[in-house]
């Protein structure tokens, strides 16, 4: 059985958000343009955000992973761990706020009230664990690869656990640190643990796992497939989380002058 094909009738409502998303952006930036809080590499990262949501989950492209592993890795890569810091680091809650003409004066009171706990590092750090391990069991990867709406399930769950894990990392205003900055390096450290644990498994494990999920390629071609994938994953957590753990570590250690612990806040005016 050939894994399903994205639906049309998904990709549609994926594609008119997006852009939504990207025009209230546009209009968020274009009214806090002269304050100098939003500068332009801001909007940058939330046009390339939503780019790569689109690319992975919507474009021509996005159904090649329906057959290889290695190409199914690297769509949930490019979503946990690009665009989602991508999406968090231009500040989305200012842009969109700004861009639907909201009081932002009001914004932080009704996350604190609403969201905080959902953002606590713990929390955090376990729906992204979660997300990658839960749909690396075999029976949740056949069902993404046999059923459009799985498929769908799978890319959100991979866009929403990335952009969970990310939120203590990049603090996006209006949010507050729970912990001290030390923290931050420490978190992105074991968060490579388990991948690296899962992505060794795939590499090594020496027969193929998803048989039946990636049916229609060779038994032999689904092996060395699944060892790239692994090998993949293995290198590509290990460098996207450790090297902002070590800039971290780098700013902590820099002289208090030097130092710019709110490098990624954004504090609109009152």
């Amino acid at each position: 059985m050939h894994a399903a094909h994205p639906s049309i009738a998904l990709q549609l409502p994926v594609v008119a958000g997006l852009l939504l998303l990207a025009l209230v952006g546009v209009r968020g930036w274009v009214r806090r343009r002269r304050s100098g809080l939003l500068p332009g590499w801001r909007l940058a990262a939330w046009l390339a955000g939503l780019g790569l949501v689109w690319l992975a989950t919507a474009s021509p492209l996005a159904g090649l992973d329906r057959a290889l592993l290695t190409a199914h890795m690297l769509k949930h890569l490019v979503l946990m761990t690009v665009a989602a810091p991508l999406l968090l680091v231009s500040e989305p809650l200012a842009l969109l706020s700004s861009g639907l003409g909201l009081q932002q004066a009001r914004v932080p009171v009704v996350l604190t009230t609403s969201s905080r706990a959902v953002t606590h590092p713990v929390l955090c750090w376990l729906a992204g664990t979660a997300t990658v391990l839960a749909w690396h069991v075999p029976a949740a990867m056949s069902l993404a690869m046999h059923s459009a709406f799985g498929h769908a399930l799978q890319s959100a769950s991979f866009l929403v656990g990335g952009l969970l894990f990310w939120w203590p990392v990049v603090q996006p205003w209006p949010s507050r640190p729970y912990w001290p900055a030390w923290s931050v390096p420490l978190y992105l450290l074991l968060a490579t643990l388990p991948c690296d644990a899962l992505s060794a498994f795939l590499a090594f494990c020496g027969r193929p796992v998803y048989a039946a999920a990636l049916s229609a390629a060779l038994p032999e071609r689904l092996l060395a497939d699944q060892e790239r994938a692994g090998a993949l994953m293995w290198v590509w957590v290990t460098l996207v989380y450790l090297v902002p753990a070590v800039w971290q570590v780098l700013r902590l250690l820099a002289p208090a002058g030097d130092a710019h612990p709110a490098a990624f806040s954004y504090r609109p005016r009152r």
